[in-house]
C-alpha cells in the first residue's frame, strides 16, 4: 500500500534532494508552484523536463537516468500512464528512498514494484499541501 500515515510522511518529508519529473518552466503552472514552494523551504529541486531550456536558473535534466547529483525522492508531476516508465528509471537508481505522484496522479502497479524494491511510495497527494499540513 502506498504511504498514508502521517509518520511516514513526516519521514519522507526529511528527505533533501527531489528530482521533480516534469517541472514546468512556465511560473504560472501549479507544477511550478510546489517546487517553488519547496526550495524556499531549503529542499534542492533538481528539474527534470526535456522541453524547458531553464528552470529555477538551472539546465534542467532531460531525464531521471541523466541525473549525475543524488536523489533522495523523485516527485512526479506527469501523467498517470506515465509513472510505469518514471518507476523504472528509479529502480535503476540506488540512491532514490522514495517516489511521490502528486494530485490526480496513480499507478499501484508501479507502487508496488517501488515497494517490492524497499522503496517508499506515496500517491495522488500535494507534496507543498501535505508539507503545510504535517511540518507548518
Amino acid at each position: 500500500m502506498p504511504v498514508e500515515s502521517d509518520e511516514e510522511l513526516r519521514e519522507i518529508l526529511q528527505l533533501q534532494q527531489i528530482a521533480v519529473v516534469g517541472c514546468s518552466a512556465t511560473p504560472t503552472k501549479a507544477a511550478h508552484g510546489v517546487p517553488r514552494f519547496m526550495r524556499k523551504r531549503g529542499y534542492t529541486i533538481l528539474p527534470v523536463n526535456p522541453y524547458a531550456d531553464e528552470i529555477f536558473g538551472q539546465e534542467p535534466y532531460d531525464s531521471l537516468s541523466e541525473v549525475d547529483e543524488r536523489v533522495d525522492m523523485v516527485n512526479v508531476f506527469r501523467p498517470s500512464d506515465e509513472v510505469a516508465d518514471i518507476v523504472d528509471e528509479t529502480l535503476e537508481r540506488d540512491d532514490v528512498q522514495a517516489v511521490w505522484t502528486q494530485l490526480g496522479i496513480r499507478d499501484r502497479e508501479a507502487g508496488e514494484r517501488v515497494e517490492s524494491a524497499g522503496k517508499q511510495y506515496v500517491e495522488d497527494l500535494c507534496l507543498k499541501v501535505e508539507y503545510r499540513r504535517l511540518l507548518g
